[in-house]
C-alpha cells in the first residue's frame, strides 16, 4: 500500500477509507465446485470478468494481474481482465464505452465519477437485490448496513460500495509549523468567524503567506444538506420531518458565511485570485499557507503530514453526518450487459472478504512490491513505483495492511468514528431530474457567473447575492425546487 496521497484522497478532495474491523473470510474450493455445477467457471477451464477501474495505468499490471488470477481461478473459478482509465479520462470514456455496449461485467462508479445514480437509472448497471442475497453475503456482513440502504436508487442496489469511512466530516487544517512559530491558540476554532484572530496574525507577520487556501471549488460549511451538490436547493440539517426544500442563497446563514468571506477577502486573508484558481496544490508543495478546509478521517493528521513533508494540525470545523455522496464515493457496479452476473458477485464478494486477494490487488505481489512486517503490517519495496493503485477504489479497504507508521487501533477508530456518524435529512434520497433538465441546465449556465465569486468572498454579498437570486428564478429555479418539493414528499411517505 502506497503512502501516496492519492491512494487516500479522492481528486476532488474527498477522502476515503475504511470503517468497521473486520476478520478476512474468503471462498474456497467448494465456491469453484459450485460454480461449475451451475455451469460457471472451475480453478481449470476459469470464466474471465472484465473489469474497469479508475485510476493511472499502472506498469506492473499485468504481472499482478496473473498472480490476481492463479488465486481466483482456484477459490471461485474467476480470472479477471483488468483495465485501468486515469482520473481526468474516466467519466468519458466510461459513458461512450457503455453507451456503444463494449463487453464489460464490473466497473467502477461513484458520486463524482461515472455518476452511480443518473446511470443506474439509464440501465447501464445491474439490479443487484438478488445477487446480493445468493452470493454477497459476506458483503453484507462486512458493510454498515448504511452503506447498502443509502445507496439504494429507487429502492434497489445496483453497486457495492466501498467499505470506507460512513460520514463526512469537516476540519480546518493548519501548518502546524506556523502554529508553533507563532504560538497560536487553535483549540476553539470551529466556526469560519473563530478564523479571524489566527489568520490576522498570519498576515501581518508572514507576508509571503496564503493565510486562508482556497480555490474556485470553496464553499463555506453550512447547514444544509443539497438536493444536488452545488446547486441551491437543499433541506435545513435540523429539518427532520417537513424535509422543506429551500433556495439556501436566501437563507440568513448564508448570507452571513459570505459576509465573513467577504471581510476576509478584502483584509488579505484569500489569495486575490482565490476565484479562479484551480487548484492550491503549489501552496501545500511550499508551504506557504497557513489553514485550509478538508473532509476528515481518523489520523488524516499523519497522513497529510507524510504527504506534505512537514506537520498538520486539525480541528473540526463540523460534525459527522452521513450524505449520500459520502455513501457513494466508491462503488463497484456489474454492468447490466454482462454475460457473467452471478461470478461478477462471487468476484465482488471475495474481493471484500478476503485479506490476500485484497492486498494482492491494492499493494501488488508480496515480496515484489512489499514485504510483510508481521500478520496485517507491511512496507513497501522499491518496485512499489511500478505498482501504485488508488485504495479508495478497490472495495474494503478496511482489509488493507496497516504501514508500520501506522497505529495499531486504526480500523477499530473507524469504527468509532462511522459509530458516530448522523444521518442527514436526505440520506437515501436520489432527485429525478427528468421532468426539469432544461430549468437545471439553464440554472447552472446561470449560476456560474456568480457561485466562485461569491463563495470565495471576492465581492460583495450584499450586492451580489440579491442579483445572483433574481437570475436564478429567472432561469426556472423555482420550478426545480417544486419539483424536488414534490419528489422528497412522496419518498417521505412511501418510508414511513
Amino acid at each position: 500500500m502506497s503512502k501516496s496521497r492519492k491512494k487516500w484522497l479522492l481528486p476532488v478532495t474527498l477522502l476515503l477509507s475504511a470503517s468497521m474491523m473486520l476478520t478476512a473470510c474468503g471462498g474456497d474450493k467448494k465456491d469453484a465446485n459450485e460454480s461449475a455445477s451451475n455451469g460457471g467457471g472451475t480453478a481449470t477451464k476459469p470464466v474471465e470478468l472484465i473489469w474497469y477501474t479508475v485510476g493511472q495505468p499502472q506498469k506492473d499490471l499485468d504481472k499482478v494481474e496473473a498472480e490476481i488470477n492463479k488465486y481466483t481461478a482456484e477459490k471461485i473459478g474467476v480470472t479477471v481482465d483488468m483495465k485501468q482509465i486515469d482520473f481526468g479520462d474516466y467519466t468519458q470514456k466510461m459513458q461512450v464505452m457503455a453507451a456503444s455496449g463494449e463487453p464489460m461485467d464490473i466497473l467502477f462508479t461513484s458520486s463524482w465519477a461515472f455518476d452511480y445514480v443518473q446511470n443506474a437509472r439509464k440501465g447501464a448497471f445491474m439490479e443487484l437485490d438478488e445477487l446480493i442475497e445468493k452470493h454477497g453475503q459476506g458483503i453484507k456482513e462486512a458493510l454498515d448496513p448504511a452503506f447498502l440502504e443509502g445507496s439504494k436508487v429507487d429502492g434497489h442496489n445496483y453497486a457495492i460500495p466501498a467499505n470506507k469511512e460512513l460520514p463526512a466530516q469537516e476540519v480546518w487544517r493548519f501548518n502546524k509549523n506556523l502554529v508553533e512559530k507563532h504560538n497560536l491558540d487553535i483549540s476553539n476554532v470551529r466556526s469560519l468567524e473563530s478564523l479571524e484572530p489566527v489568520l490576522k496574525t498570519i498576515k501581518e507577520e508572514e507576508p509571503n503567506v496564503v493565510p486562508l487556501a482556497i480555490n474556485k471549488d470553496f464553499a463555506p460549511l453550512l447547514p444544509f444538506d443539497y438536493v444536488i451538490e452545488k446547486m441551491p436547493m437543499a433541506v435545513h440539517m435540523d429539518d427532520k420531518e417537513e424535509l422543506k426544500v429551500i433556495n439556501f442563497l436566501e437563507a440568513p446563514e448564508t448570507m452571513e458565511a459570505l459576509k465573513t468571506m467577504n471581510k476576509f477577502y478584502k483584509a488579505g486573508y484569500i489569495s486575490p485570485e482565490a476565484a479562479t484558481t484551480t487548484s492550491t496544490q503549489d501552496l501545500f508543495t511550499s508551504g506557504n499557507w497557513f489553514t485550509d478546509r478538508a473532509s476528515t478521517q481518523p489520523f488524516a493528521d499523519n497522513m497529510w503530514g507524510e504527504s506534505y513533508g512537514y506537520p498538520i494540525v486539525s480541528t473540526p470545523a463540523g460534525d459527522p453526518v452521513i450524505y449520500n455522496w459520502s455513501v457513494m464515493g466508491s462503488m463497484q457496479a456489474i454492468s447490466a450487459n454482462s454475460d457473467h452476473p452471478e461470478e461478477a458477485m462471487k468476484f465482488l464478494n471475495l474481493l471484500n472478504t478476503d485479506a490476500t486477494l485484497r492486498n494482492m490487488v491494492d499493494s501488488g505481489i508480496e515480496g515484489v512490491h512489499y514485504k510483510k512486517l508481521s500478520e496485517n503490517v507491511m512496507e513497501n519495496l522499491p518496485e512499489s513505483k511500478n505498482y501504485d493503485m488508488p485504495t479508495f477504489s478497490l472495495g474494503n479497504v478496511m482489509l488493507t495492511y496497516l504501514n508500520p507508521e501506522d497505529p495499531e487501533n486504526k480500523w477499530e477508530e473507524f469504527k468509532k468514528f462511522n459509530a458516530s456518524g448522523q444521518p442527514a435529512p436526505l440520506l437515501g434520497f436520489n432527485f429525478d431530474p427528468t421532468k426539469v433538465s432544461t430549468e437545471l441546465a439553464a440554472v447552472n449556465n446561470a449560476k456560474e457567473e456568480f457561485w466562485a465569486p461569491l463563495m470565495t468572498g471576492t465581492v460583495d454579498p450584499e450586492q451580489y447575492l440579491p442579483k445572483a437570486i433574481e437570475k436564478l428564478k429567472a432561469a426556472g429555479l423555482d420550478k426545480i425546487i417544486a419539483e424536488a418539493q414534490s419528489q422528497i414528499d412522496a419518498w417521505k411517505a412511501s418510508n414511513k
